[in-house]
């Protein structure tokens, strides 16, 4: 059984219910639905706790487990819920609604700075995009400015389904160079920032997103480090 994504449905839902599945051999807890996104695509795994009759838990973090499946990580050894309990899940909702918000203000980045991504960072304060450029930029003022008009425009994000051929089909849509998409299960997500002639980003991304660009706040770029012959790192820091 595949763990079911509920953040993929309703990225503002800050609990759930599930039924623990399995223990894995380093100590998390398998279940068969997630509030918590688990590590990937440079965005954390969340924390919060998890309750059960009987017992109460801090989880540090979530992963992927073999199968599809996710599993909740303990924050200290402690005695797990059995298989087959019910438990309670409660994230850290101040902790992912600033890495939703940073996360979106991310992909706006890349419509400012329109180079090929070759990796990136998420926290809770601020991210990080790597780019292929060669030169830095020359005005940096003028990129905050471009990407604070964006922000306070208030556009939907939004998102919608294509299939792996469709993606393939259409290589443009992917930004980044270190780091394809999940393919394989048939259809990968996209998520589309602003509607109509009005849109100004669509991008494959299974992490998790604010419902409308001035939710993120305002930003500011911070440093601009020479990583290696041709990358450099942006940094992007949420200001309130």
């Amino acid at each position: 059984m595949t763990t079911t994504l509920l953040f993929r449905d309703d990225a503002y839902l800050r609990e759930a219910t599930a039924t623990v599945l399995a223990h894995t051999p380093e100590g998390g807890i398998v279940v068969d639905a997630t509030v918590f996104y688990p590590t990937s695509g440079g965005q954390p795994g969340d924390c919060g706790q998890i309750v059960w009759d009987g017992g109460r838990m801090s989880i540090a973090t979530a992963v992927k487990v073999e199968g599809g499946q996710v599993a909740l990580v303990p924050a200290e050894p402690a005695a797990l819920p059995p298989v087959g309990a019910q438990i309670r899940q409660r994230l850290d909702w101040a902790r992912r609604y600033r890495h939703m918000r940073v996360h979106t203000a991310l992909h706006l980045l890349s419509v400012v700075i329109p180079l090929p991504v070759t990796g990136g960072q998420i926290g809770a304060d601020k991210g990080r995009l790597d780019f292929d450029m060669p030169e830095p930029p020359t005005d940096v003022a003028a990129l905050n400015e471009a990407l604070n008009l964006i922000i306070g425009r208030d556009l939907p994000v939004t998102e919608s389904w294509i299939s792996d051929e469709d993606l393939l089909a259409n290589p443009g849509l992917v930004k980044t160079m270190s780091v394809m998409p999940p393919m394989g299960q048939g259809r990968v997500r996209l998520v589309r920032i602003g509607q109509g002639e009005a849109q100004v980003d669509l991008q494959p991304c299974g992490g998790t997103h604010v419902a409308r660009t001035a939710e993120i706040g305002r930003v500011e770029i911070g440093k601009i480090e020479k990583k290696g012959k041709q990358n450099r790192r942006v940094s992007l820091l949420l200001i309130d």
